[in-house]
């Protein structure tokens, strides 16, 4: 019997209207503000468990509610169980990765978005195979919140709905959401809302006293938190009741935790994902004591922290982030969102009338974003790549989604996965291995690490290294895996836990797949050992096929159903290769690929393992004491860094700081260059390199990984289409001053500048740009014959940029005539004109020679700008319309320049004098001669 708190929640008006929607069209979009009901409520009526709220036929059906983090599907379960007056397991319980609670008589499951999106990839129709009851519908809550996992699990489940099941039922729920936009992707959904009763919420606006950094990266100013901090202790005196302060970050928690240690009869709680399920249910269980809730975004949502009044908002939120030109990404803090804001102050509404503190000031409140940035465009696309694919769809092109993934991001996803097997390069289609990657329920990085290493050091040894990558360590536990791999096995704190949890799934899930072992199979690389392999020993640019049929490894919970094959019936989209068996020779000499070898030391396993996952990220210490990766970024370690030294790392995680040059390692594992070739040899190429180094050609015999170069041998005789390479490299790193350019050089090119910009073809484009990227077509045959910088300076440019010249049809006679090196004046005088200013060249000449003309000299059908000199040379007037100087402005010249220069002519009429190059005695004694 169902407890009268659970029929007293506001949802209850909205049900009939729910009821209507899904017995029309079959889905909805419900919003509910906080605490009306929609997650506990709503999908016990769904299931018939509401006396007089459920469909109306007294069915019982199954009903699935997915929810974005673990915390809040074990929360919303048991409080269902609480309003039924059960246990968890009866009629509702929950599945998230790693932990299931449900029995035979379970008939509303709470899994995390994660769980829901492996079990739809397994069992498209949700038909629950293997005797069990097929779903009835399915609850998408807070998909505010924009996860990719929710998006994700949306777009299958309306696919599904078109092609397979179009009688399952489907809502997507929040409080605060773009009803539109869900209404338009679930196929014109009715949008249904409820109405809140929740508390007023008074808001205090509580900026720091003094400007504090902007946040950067994972980097937040402890001068804010020192003032969160004060807040806190301000809501304890000002205000009644627990105080909830949301922080971005574990981190910060522990700072600000750490800064209130003090408090006098107050408890201090830290609620985050990494918490121990202990902590997180004594927190929604409520206590005697006055409370300090300090929690991350994960208290935003589905669950109520009863005695809460206050709320304390940072307003600082982590977002996924990708840099993809480096290779990195990491999860970085942002300005929370607007959406956000209004989710932590309704935490202090809930049972009461309650406040917010905000620490930032009320004009910047409007600037805020809207919504938290979709992860579709901001996160990394790798595993929902892999995801579409596998679903049949590799390029998403046909998936409702509310964003469309950034074709970028889809492409470097795209390359990850070709390079680990996962998908065909050509088509994109999955692999039997991409399916098998798929069902490990890590990111397909880590799930080609662990398949593929299995075999060299045993399942348990490498599930143990990929579980301490699927969650980031503690920072306590340092940077050096191999470090960190110790802590966690002997350590008794949350994270330890939670890592021996996730050992055990990963070692399952590596036992109970079946197939291929991967590229390490037969080969030679032993970490027990510090030989170098051959480059050809793992090659992640073409992996073996591996279209063997895959087991049901445990990806976020075991599931009962799954047929265990490549190709999957029913699937809507997909077509997976069909499954065949795979046979797997080890190399003479080699123990056979499923040999554990439990003797290699911890450090050869995590490097493996982090190399495998990361190819491009493996690296070399340079001289300076940076580390130089395969894929070219530049990172540095920590000081007292227990990687500190090592000649090879192999990064897992790493960031950049605000304003660093280079990245800073986070977490990763020494490595030997055996390893490192190995794991990057898809990045190997050797051969002849000639490059532009320190202002000159080198020519060199080059090994290299990617951009670590392993061995450098200088070579006499060079390729000549290489050194050419080099040359023209060396132009553009240094500019084509490299060259012999002459005032004759220089004229040429902006007379042809000059044409270019007012008659354009045939004439050529001279700008720098154009001209480097034709340096074959004018610089030879000269550049062929150069061998070092000094050449490049014997090139006259002039004579190089006359072969730019339109030849071919006929205007390059013209040239003279359409932008001639001199014009003749009136006194008869050949004088140059400067084409500097293509817009309008220049005509220098002294003013008397220009008497008697009234129009102003053209080329190329363009006034020439007149600089009008004085007999001495210099500028006396500038004009684009002699006649109208003549007239207006030769009065003011004249009456200032006649006293200086009398020896000259300055006639009170120049439109009708007579030009000269002389004095007046001089034009005197000409006329008489």
């Amino acid at each position: 019997m169902i407890r009268d708190d659970a029929l007293r929640l506001p949802v209850r008006e909205a049900l009939p209207a729910l009821r209507d929607a899904l017995d029309g069209p079959g889905c909805a979009v419900l919003c509910a503000p906080p605490g009306t009901g929609k997650t506990t409520l709503v999908p016990l009526a769904l299931a018939g468990l509401v006396p007089g709220l459920g469909a109306g036929d007294g069915a019982v059906r199954r009903v699935v509610v997915a929810e974005p983090r673990r915390i809040a599907a074990r929360a919303a379960a048991r409080r269902m169980a609480w309003l039924l007056g059960e246990k968890v397991g009866r009629s509702v319980g929950y599945t998230v990765r790693g932990e299931r609670v449900v029995g035979p008589q379970t008939c509303v499951e709470v899994v995390t978005t994660g769980v829901l999106l492996q079990r739809l990839q397994r069992d498209q129709e949700l038909a629950g195979g293997g005797g069990g009851r097929a779903v009835d519908a399915v609850v998408i809550d807070e998909c505010h919140e924009r996860h990719l996992d929710a998006d994700t699990v949306a777009a299958f489940l309306v696919d599904v709905r078109e092609t397979l099941r179009p009688e399952l039922r489907l809502v997507a729920a929040s409080a605060t959401t773009d009803a539109e936009g869900w209404a338009r992707i679930l196929g014109g959904a009715p949008v249904v809302e409820a109405a809140g009763t929740a508390h007023p919420v008074d808001v205090v606006w509580a900026p720091p006293a003094r400007p504090v950094r902007p946040p950067h990266g994972m980097r937040v100013d402890p001068a804010l938190l020192t003032h969160v901090a004060s807040v806190v202790r301000r809501a304890l005196r000002e205000r009644d009741g627990d105080v909830l302060c949301f922080l971005p970050g574990v981190g910060e928690i522990g700072r600000v935790a750490g800064q209130l240690g003090d408090l006098d009869g107050v408890e201090v709680l830290q609620v985050h994902g990494r918490a121990p399920a202990a902590v997180q249910d004594a927190v929604l269980a409520g206590g005697e004591r006055r409370r300090v809730v300090l929690a991350t975004s994960v208290a935003e949502s589905s669950l109520t922290v009863p005695g809460v009044r206050v709320v304390v908002d940072s307003g600082l939120a982590r977002e996924p982030r990708v840099d993809h030109a480096r290779g990195l990404s990491s999860l970085t803090t942002v300005r929370a969102s607007q959406a956000a804001g209004r989710q932590r102050a309704g935490r202090a509404g809930r049972e009461a009338p309650g406040a917010v503190y905000r620490c930032w000031a009320e004009a910047e409140d409007g600037r805020l974003p809207r919504f938290p940035s979709p992860e579709m465009k901001v996160a990394d696309l790798t595993a929902f790549a892999l995801q579409a694919a596998v679903w049949g769809d590799p390029g998403a092109a046909e998936l409702a989604l509310l964003d469309a993934p950034p074709a970028g991001a889809m492409a470097a996803a795209r390359d990850v996965l070709v390079a680990i097997g996962a998908v065909d390069g050509v088509t994109g289609r999955v692999t039997g291995r991409g399916v098998r990657l798929s069902r490990a329920g890590v990111h397909p990085r880590l799930a080609r690490a662990l398949l593929d290493a299995a075999p060299r050091v045993g399942a348990r040894r490498a599930a143990e290294a990929v579980a301490l990558l699927s969650e980031e360590p503690p920072r306590e536990y340092g940077d050096d895996l191999a470090a960190g791999l110790r802590a966690a096995r002997r350590g008794a704190d949350a994270y330890a836990a939670r890592w021996r949890g996730e050992v055990g799934r990963l070692t399952s899930a590596v036992s109970t797949s079946s197939g291929g072992a991967g590229p390490l199979a037969g080969g030679t690389v032993d970490v027990t050992s510090a030989s170098a392999p051959a480059p050809s020993a793992l090659d992640i640019s073409h992996p073996p096929a591996h279209d063997s049929a895959p087991g049901e490894p445990s990806a976020d919970a075991p599931q009962s159903g799954s047929d265990g094959h490549t190709s999957v019936p029913g699937n809507p989209r997909a077509h997976a290769p069909q499954s065949r068996p795979a046979s797997h020779t080890p190399a003479p000499g080699n123990p056979p690929a499923d040999a554990p070898k439990g003797n290699a030391p911890d450090d050869l396993v995590v490097g493996l393992v982090a190399a495998l996952a990361f190819p491009e990220r493996i690296a070399r210490r340079a001289d300076d004491g940076t580390y130089l990766m395969v894929g070219g970024t530049r990172a540095e370690v920590g000081g007292g860094s227990g990687l500190a030294g090592a000649r090879w790392v192999a990064v897992a995680v790493a960031d950049r700081a605000a304003g660093a040059g280079h990245a800073r390692v986070r977490l990763g594992a020494v490595v030997d260059e055996g390893v490192a070739r190995a794991a990057a040899a898809s990045t190997y190429a050797e051969g002849d390199e000639v490059a532009w180094v320190d202002g000159d050609l080198v020519a060199r015999r080059v090994e290299r990984l990617g951009a670590v170069e392993l061995v450098v041998r200088p070579i006499k005789e060079p390729d000549a289409g290489l050194v050419r390479e080099g040359l023209v490299a060396g132009l553009r790193r240094e500019g084509l001053g490299l060259l012999r350019w002459s005032r004759d050089a220089g004229a040429l090119r902006d007379r042809l500048r000059f044409l270019r910009r007012h008659l354009g073809e045939p004439w050529p484009d001279v700008s720098d740009a154009a001209l480097l990227a034709r340096a074959d077509d004018w610089l030879e045959p000269e550049l062929g014959r150069a061998r070092r910088r000094a050449d490049l300076g014997r090139i006259d440019a002039g004579q190089a940029l006359t072969r730019l010249l339109p030849w071919a049809t006929g205007e390059a006679v013209r040239l003279d005539a359409l932008a001639p090196e001199r014009v003749e004046v009136p006194s008869g005088s050949r004088v140059r004109v400067d084409y500097t200013d293509p817009e309008q060249p220049v005509l220098a000449v002294k003013l008397q020679e220009m008497f008697g003309l009234d129009d102003t000299p053209r080329v190329a059908g363009v006034p020439l700008l007149v600089h009008l000199l004085s007999p001495a040379g210099r500028p006396a007037a500038v004009t684009a319309d002699l006649a109208s100087f003549w007239r207006d402005g030769y009065r003011a010249v004249r009456a200032e320049l006649r006293g200086r220069y009398p020896k000259h002519p300055w006639p009170e009429d120049p439109a009708g004098a007579a030009p000269t190059r002389y004095t007046k005695a001089r034009q005197e004694r000409t006329q008489r001669g």
